[in-house]
């Protein structure tokens, strides 16, 4: 990249900003007067992200401690009422709901990290309780709803989520991915500036979804000349949806082997050998991805391989790769 400006979406300052249910930092805003605070959202995350925290049940001005709440009725629509009083919050929350996702989408957040089964922060399988009594894991909060309305392509996900290695590792990629994102739209990029950060991501969106990354690759093709807003909003729909495609130990290994074929031939036979040993042992579950990424950024940077060096996947920004791996 010698001789270009560094575009605005590469910068290793990009400041990162989550939103945050109150209740995971450790704020005692529960019903009973307590809190949640989890180890992960405050310490690992916490260390790198700023935090906007929210309790949407403290900001509508219920208090603590106060009346629990519950879903009730239809799944899709369901209401939200204090079952012991009878109360009906349902109104109240959504109005609130509507107008504080808008305010949350001005914010700059990148991500979301949502308290699991609450009826108004949780994300999925939340309880509904039916007219029987009998409840079901069908629901959403109804705060969760309207922010995931609001900001469809923001990463969002529930704390206890996060302690599964497959979902971290999507939701910080998702994160930082969706950072440069809105960094790139932030540029007033023009249509060279969007075919640069298409080219630097095809690795990553090869380990998620080739047929994503064949959609984007036509959507660059067509971008001259296209009313810019609507193109760059097709753009990045289809990439934040070729990132919430698993990642999966098939993909990596194609995506692997494709970035040793592009400088195997400048390889040694021992070093080319150890390295397909690496890829294989990734695949058979033996080693880490970071593994045999580290020994081809080894090779990438000996070598001064510049096409490998600047695509996003072997050298995602050290925040990222740390937090991914939890190293």
């Amino acid at each position: 990249m010698a001789g270009r400006a560094t575009p605005a979406w590469r910068s290793p300052s990009l400041a990162i900003t989550l939103g945050v249910s109150s209740c995971l930092l450790g704020e005692k805003v529960r019903y009973d007067g307590g809190d949640k605070k989890d180890g992960f959202v405050t310490g690992v995350l916490g260390r790198h992200f700023t935090w906007v925290s929210v309790c949407p049940e403290m900001e509508i001005g219920l208090g603590t401690p106060r009346e629990t709440l519950r879903l009730v009725g239809d799944p899709g629509a369901p209401r939200l009422v204090e079952p012991r009083t009878g109360a009906d919050r349902t109104e109240q929350m959504n109005a609130y709901a509507r107008r504080r996702a808008r305010d949350l989408a001005r914010a700059g957040l990148s991500g979301y990290v949502l308290k699991r089964a609450s009826p108004s922060c949780g994300m999925e399988r939340v309880r509904v309780y039916t007219a029987g009594g009998r409840p079901g894991r069908l629901g959403r909060g109804l705060f969760a709803r309207a922010l995931m309305d609001t900001s469809p392509l923001l990463p969002v996900e529930e704390e206890g989520r996060l302690d599964d290695p497959a979902r971290r590792d999507s939701f910080i990629t998702r994160v930082f991915s969706y950072r440069r994102l809105t960094a790139l739209a932030d540029s007033d990029p023009r249509p060279a500036d969007v075919a640069a950060f298409h080219a630097a991501h095809t690795f990553l969106l090869l380990s998620h979804s080739p047929a994503h990354h064949a959609r984007l690759g036509r959507l660059v093709a067509a971008a001259e000349g296209a009313p810019r807003a609507r193109w760059l909003a097709e753009y990045s729909e289809a990439f934040m949806a070729a990132l919430a495609v698993p990642a999966t130990p098939r993909k990596h290994v194609d995506v692997l082997r494709h970035i040793l074929g592009v400088f195997t031939d400048r390889l040694g036979s021992d070093d080319r050998r150890e390295l397909l040993g690496l890829i294989e042992a990734f695949g058979r579950g033996l080693v880490p991805l970071v593994v045999p990424i580290t020994l081809i950024n080894h090779h990438v940077r000996r070598l001064g391989v510049a096409s490998v060096a600047e695509q996003i996947y072997p050298s995602p920004h050290p925040t990222e790769l740390m937090l991914r791996y939890h190293i």
